[in-house]
């Protein structure tokens, strides 16, 4: 189909197939002075827009090296194009009409049980700004969500910049050492230690400025696959201060462990045996979308401290900030091992909808639940 070329086209860019995204980046931004606009998977990098000297590039991870018959494909962002439209033009040129301003795409999701364990060495990657990223839910449960345990080994300035991500929710947990973060709107730089939290709300601008040697965070996010956008007209700090700000309907939360306050666990609106929940406040600043608690264990030390879990929502993520826990599935026969699991620090699962499962601890436990 011919697109009408009154589409108001905002901005082009030229596609260049990539074998190696690592290596590109570090030619064109490194070496070049180009700078980045757009990267997306974060975790993974697969498609990055960069921009310098009044040129665009959109670089698209592919197997196959380019060829000396790869057409050129250039990608013009309008306002009024539907996605993937396509007009052929002469010499083998391709041009594909794109939205300016994409709409989020929420996969449907699937519901399935996920168990992710610390010992694998082999399970990280390099991510964005240099970041190493382990992904908890490598199937990404049909899409809907991503959790990626980040760290930065060896500490001090964070080569990123100023952007935001266009989501449904994403929230950071930090789990060990500190970083130093800004936020659009919300003052002057501060510094997350461990056991803080923030919920981001969707395309909040901000920037990763330091971090400590051995930084290890735990971040959340919906869709799974979202871009993350370079805002280089913005600098951080604001100069307005508007903590109670809505973004797409949530407010941005700071939360700080020094400042916890820790009641009853109310799992299935009656109280777990011998565990204190806090709440972060994601729940209220999210209109009740999302949940964000962490969970200790308290009580008789030896005492075996027990909790009923099952859920009706999206997603429930559990990971083990310290101690250890024994996950049972009530489905399970007593020698059926595959339902029964146990998890230490750095462990994490997700639980699906409808199922029941038991949590046993003993003394010292720590936990993040997450759940939509």
């Amino acid at each position: 189909m011919k697109p009408a070329l009154d589409t108001h086209i905002r901005a082009a860019q030229v596609v260049v197939p990539c074998t190696d995204i690592a290596a590109s980046l570090d030619f064109f931004v490194g070496r070049l002075g180009f700078r980045i606009d757009l990267i997306f998977p974060a975790d993974a990098p697969s498609t990055v827009v960069i921009s310098g000297y009044g040129v665009c590039l959109h670089l698209e991870s592919q197997a196959e090296p380019v060829g000396s018959g790869t057409p050129l494909v250039l990608r013009l962002l309008c306002d009024h194009a539907a996605a993937h439209e396509e007009l052929p033009g002469p010499d083998g040129v391709r041009v594909k009409w794109v939205p300016a301003q994409p709409v989020i795409v929420l996969p449907a999701g699937m519901q399935e049980f996920v168990m992710s364990r610390n010992d694998d060495i082999h399970a990280w990657g390099t991510g964005r700004a240099g970041m190493q990223y382990r992904d908890l839910i490598p199937g990404r449960l049909g899409g809907r969500f991503v959790a990626s345990h980040i760290r930065i080994p060896l500490g001090g300035e964070v080569p990123d910049y100023v952007h935001f991500h266009r989501v449904r929710f994403q929230m950071i947990f930090c789990k060990a050492g500190w970083v130093r973060v800004v936020y659009e709107d919300q003052g002057p730089p501060f510094v997350m230690q461990a056991g803080d939290c923030v919920l981001q709300p969707p395309e909040i601008r901000h920037r990763v400025l330091e971090a400590s040697e051995g930084l290890e965070v735990i971040e959340i996010g919906c869709p799974a696959v979202h871009d993350t956008v370079a805002d280089h007209a913005l600098t951080l700090p604001s100069s307005r201060l508007r903590p109670d700000r809505l973004f797409s309907g949530q407010r941005f939360v700071r939360h700080m462990a020094a400042d916890a306050e820790w009641t009853p666990w109310q799992v299935n609106d009656s109280d777990a045996t011998g565990f204190e929940a806090c709440d972060v406040g994601i729940a209220a600043a999210t209109a009740g979308m999302a949940e964000v608690d962490v969970i200790r264990s308290v009580g008789t030390p030896g005492q075996e401290k027990v909790a009923r879990l099952t859920h009706a929502g999206e997603m429930l993520f559990l990971f083990v900030l310290q101690g250890s826990f024994r996950l049972d599935d009530a489905a399970a026969g007593a020698t059926d091992a595959r339902g029964h699991h146990l998890l230490r620090g750095g462990d994490s699962c997700v639980i699906p909808a409808g199922a029941v499962y038991s949590l046993r601890a003993g003394a010292g436990l720590r936990l993040l639940k997450v759940a939509l």
